[in-house]
């Protein structure tokens, strides 16, 4: 009987963790859309990154959506069998809390295992392969020849050009350019122009022949308009990301080896992500207990400030160890603690204060 009442808790957890984590997947991919069009638009990326940026862009976020749908999932499940009594019926019939607790505690650990595959190893992987295919993509993008008819942006969005005309030798013919520079808009026509790339591949230049200049503060009434016979716009390269030197893809191996305190807390925030899925399952068992007649809902609200107060800790301890606050050696295992007896205060602070005021009752 333990068994068959051990799967079916496990089913009802399993089946709630799978909901939450499709939920906030689908919310985070809309956001992770938006983001990668914005950028795809400014920086002109090629149509056939944009797919592989929002999936590697997922797969960073699964480290922190994993903790919480099981959390959620776990305080979704209790609270409804709470709420039915199924679960005081499971109890009066005799059956153990380690037996409907037992599958729970498996799947925290199936699923911290996971996380911890994915942080440690697929995750920096991913982040690499992220910032240098956007690198790519923002080069292939800048440096791809212009269309004759269409706006073009440059230099992450800081100028724009338009062509009328475009030559089989590069020739530009009735241009269009806008650039801003700080709160000055500058506006150059003219009816020749060429676009050059330097050898290193860092400024873009564009030559126009015979135009004018409008310079001038949007708003302001005082504007100078420029005639001229040749006029270079030099365009920079927005800055490309080194993936060597960003945190978030450096291998866990290297960081493990280095003594620099900023790759130290990165470390920590690696081994923290599994070991935060783990400590939220075990918080969620006492926390999803419910009082007769109290809504099956009633915890999730705990459960989103413990999670929250949870990430803002871990997040300022990686803050802290990284500008040398806190020892290396403490690292983030307080955090851990102090979840704990703070999920422990909640759960049982109550019925607690409730004993120690009316010590005759419980007599």
């Amino acid at each position: 009987m333990g068994k068959i009442i051990g799967r079916y808790v496990l089913r009802e957890v399993l089946t709630a963790w799978l909901a939450m984590m499709a939920v906030l997947l689908i919310v985070l991919t809309a956001y992770e859309v938006g983001a990668v069009l914005e950028r795809a638009a400014a920086s002109q990326f090629p149509q056939g990154v944009i797919l592989r940026l929002i999936y590697l862009g997922l797969l960073q976020y699964v480290s922190l959506v994993a903790p919480l749908a099981l959390l959620l999932g776990v305080i979704w499940a209790f609270g409804r069998l709470y709420h039915d009594s199924e679960m005081a019926a499971a109890l009066a019939c005799g059956v153990r809390p380690a037996v409907l607790y037992r599958p729970v505690i498996g799947l925290a650990v199936v699923v911290s295992a996971g996380l911890a595959a994915v942080t440690l190893m697929l995750a920096p992987t991913a982040t690499h392969q992220a910032l240098t295919l956007r690198d790519q993509a923002v080069r292939a993008g800048q440096f791809a020849p212009l269309e004759p008819g269409q706006f073009r942006a440059f230099g992450g969005g800081s100028a724009v050009v338009y062509a009328q005309q475009v030559e089989p030798d590069g020739t530009l013919g009735n241009v269009f350019i806008e650039r801003t520079r700080g709160p000055v808009v500058e506006v150059a026509v003219a009816n020749q122009a060429r676009h050059t790339v330097s050898p290193d591949g860092k400024m873009q230049t564009i030559e126009l022949y015979h135009g004018e200049r409008f310079e001038g503060v949007p708003g302001s009434p005082e504007f100078r308009i420029m005639r001229f016979a040749e006029h270079t716009v030099p365009i920079p390269m927005p800055p490309a990301n080194d993936v060597v030197t960003d945190l978030d893809a450096a291998p866990t191996a290297a960081l493990y080896a280095s003594a620099d305190p900023r790759r130290q807390a990165k470390l920590q925030w690696r081994i923290a992500l599994p070991l935060m899925c783990l400590v939220l399952t075990v918080v969620a068992l006492p926390l999803s207990r419910l009082r007769p007649r109290q809504g099956r809902y009633a915890r999730v609200w705990l459960a989103l400030v413990i999670y929250v107060v949870y990430l803002n800790l871990l997040t300022a301890g990686e803050a802290w160890i990284g500008h040398g606050t806190i020892p290396v050696v403490l690292g983030l295992w307080w955090v851990h603690v102090v979840v704990i007896l703070l999920a422990l205060a909640i759960s049982y602070g109550p019925t607690l204060a409730q004993r120690a005021r009316y010590p005759l009752v419980r007599a």
